[in-house]
């Protein structure tokens, strides 16, 4: 896209001295709730607030949102509190009535952003509108994907945009409930450097005790904002109870957390070395997890091979395996003995987990 300095317009516009908090609930329960929890973050870091109205669930008979009647609550939240507001929307119809509304900032969520389809006619609902409008990333992990949904808006005559890293969803056990895969939201980064960027930590932890932890690791990777749900009973919400903190504990997560200065000159230099330490430690932490989910498909093939009675080692597909590497290796400007080195290590810790599946 070009001219992406200008997405930046609307977030420098607000004259923060620090991220972009976005906080409420995760859906909107009754006016009550709403006007209190609101009222609870007026006086914070807190600057939107969020709150679902129409809730894409993924099986039916589970909490759907209030529908439009919600609009009105937030209406009351910026007319009390002076807090800017923002919503979900999912289609056309919902995008008409949130404008109607007056809402400040829609943003799209994950299930949305997987079609096309309907990012495009979201799009077209939106055509030329000076509201700010955020995309999740899709459910599943697509840069391409993400991107996309970012430029059907942009070609829309949209532009005030951002976007939120909200996790990817995986079939892996994990202490998360969604991945974070930072190295995508990373990438996103350096295809669009100046496109706001916001995490969403509540929807990658799924615990409210993870909240804090992945906060820094946004902040620490440059993130612009934080949006994190925020409700004044969280263990009796309507929907994701485990994943909402109060307002108390919010103010408290926003007190600790550490922000990066921006700094010029020799400090300048220093702070942009960080920044990519800080990404290496993404990547080192994401060829860790690949490594692991090798050695556990090294596992099964040692459960096949002893209950065939074969034995571990094949020389001839390991020596193919290591060719073909060298060659793969090589194109991403790798050399050789690097490439040696790694795979006979990774062949090895293989032939390990092999022999203790036959061996046990």
């Amino acid at each position: 896209m070009e001219n992406s300095k200008k997405m930046r317009t609307w977030l420098d516009d607000f004259g923060l001295d620090h991220p972009l908090v976005i906080a409420g609930p995760c859906s909107a329960e009754t006016e009550e709730q709403v006007l209190k929890i609101a009222h609870e973050l007026k006086d914070t870091d807190v600057t939107v607030y969020r709150a679902g109205i129409w809730k894409p669930r993924t099986r039916p008979g589970m909490f759907e949102g209030v529908g439009a009647i919600g609009l009105d609550w937030l209406k009351k939240v910026k007319e009390e509190t002076g807090l800017m507001t923002t919503t979900e929307v999912a289609n056309k119809d919902h995008v008409k009535l949130a404008l109607e509304a007056d809402i400040d900032i829609l943003w799209i969520g994950a299930r949305t952003t997987v079609s096309p389809f309907i990012i495009q006619e979201i799009a077209d609902a939106l055509c030329g509108t000076d509201k700010i409008v955020l995309v999740k990333n899709p459910v599943n992990p697509d840069l391409a994907l993400w991107m996309g949904g970012l430029e059907r808006l942009y070609t829309a005559d949209i532009k005030n945009l951002g976007v939120i890293h909200r996790g990817f969803s995986t079939y892996d056990k994990s202490k998360y409930r969604n991945t974070p895969e930072w190295q995508i939201a990373v990438e996103f980064q350096n295809n669009f450097p100046d496109i706001p960027l916001i995490c969403d930590p509540s929807h990658i932890a799924g615990r409210r005790d993870l909240i804090f932890d992945l906060s820094q690791r946004a902040l620490d990777l440059n993130f612009d904002g934080l949006m994190i749900e925020t409700h004044w009973d969280p263990d009796n919400a309507w929907s994701d109870a485990k994943q909402q903190v109060t307002p108390k504990r919010l103010t408290e997560i926003m007190k600790d957390l550490k922000i990066r200065q921006k700094t010029t000159d020799e400090e300048g230099y220093q702070a942009e070395l960080e920044t990519y330490r800080e990404q290496i430690d993404v990547t080192d932490q994401a060829l860790l997890d690949a490594l692991g989910k090798r050695m556990k498909i090294a596992a099964s093939i040692g459960k096949i091979k002893k209950e065939n009675n074969v034995a571990v080692l094949q020389n001839k597909r390991w020596s193919e395996i290591l060719e073909t590497m060298k060659i793969e290796g090589e194109q991403r400007g790798l050399s050789e003995e690097f490439i040696s080195r790694i795979f006979k290590s990774i062949h090895q810790e293989s032939i390990n987990h092999q022999e203790k599946v036959i061996n046990g």
